[in-house]
């Protein structure tokens, strides 16, 4: 993987193609979390955590278990055709759900142990990064851009982990964003049906269009 392809992912993930305000995922947490920074960015690293192992984890899983490739361990072990161990439409969703659950409470018990305060502001959040769809998608993503006929594109495992790590900054970076904002709306005079969730999806709305001015950066 080259820096041209590098940089490339960095700025399409982080900016052009963000997961919360391009992509619309993960806005369950998005909404919920930031409502105060600290909140925001802890949240942040724990998904960056995520993304990141996800990427490494459900890529060697999809090419030795999943994919229709003489790379399949069950072509390997059993023989007879790739195509006979074609598991993907069936076990990729739940195979990978099962690994970002694992790392999320891997996560969850160390900011437990480590930050007693920041988990309890993160709340049920935390535990719902299990079922955040920007967490699953970067997965699927990551399968659908660097495999081509089931089989890895060259430096694909780099470009998925890269991609994976982007992903969870874009997402940081929008929390923070969005946090920041909160925090100023909740010291300005806004008329009162629109305070809380309401201003915040006004928002929400507007930072997305702005970063759609990032579209001609690739």
């Amino acid at each position: 993987m080259g820096i041209g392809e590098a940089f490339t992912i960095l700025i399409s993930t982080i900016f052009v193609y963000n997961f919360v305000l391009s992509r619309f995922l993960g806005l369950c947490p998005y909404m919920g979390v930031s409502k105060d920074t600290s909140s925001a960015i802890g949240m942040g690293m724990a998904v960056i955590f995520v993304m990141t192992l996800a990427s490494a984890v459900t890529w060697p899983v999809y090419r030795f278990l999943l994919a229709p490739s003489t790379s399949n361990l069950w072509y390997r072990l059993f023989g007879g055709s790739p195509a006979d161990y074609d598991l993907t439409r069936v076990l990729r969703t739940i195979s990978f759900i099962l690994v970002i659950a694992a790392l999320v409470q891997f996560v969850e018990m160390f900011i437990r142990k480590a930050s007693p305060g920041l988990y309890r502001s993160l709340g049920i959040y935390l535990a719902l990064i299990t079922t955040n769809c920007a967490v699953l998608g970067v997965a699927v993503l990551n399968i659908d851009m660097f495999f081509q006929n089931a089989q890895p594109v060259p430096g694909s495992y780099l470009k998925s982990i890269l991609q994976g790590f982007t992903a969870g900054v874009g997402f940081t970076l929008a929390m923070v964003l969005m946090s920041s904002i909160r925090e100023r709306l909740e010291i300005a005079d806004v008329p009162e049906p629109l305070r809380g969730i309401p201003i915040a999806l006004i928002v929400a709305s507007i930072m997305s269009m702005a970063f759609l001015g990032f579209a001609g950066l690739i």
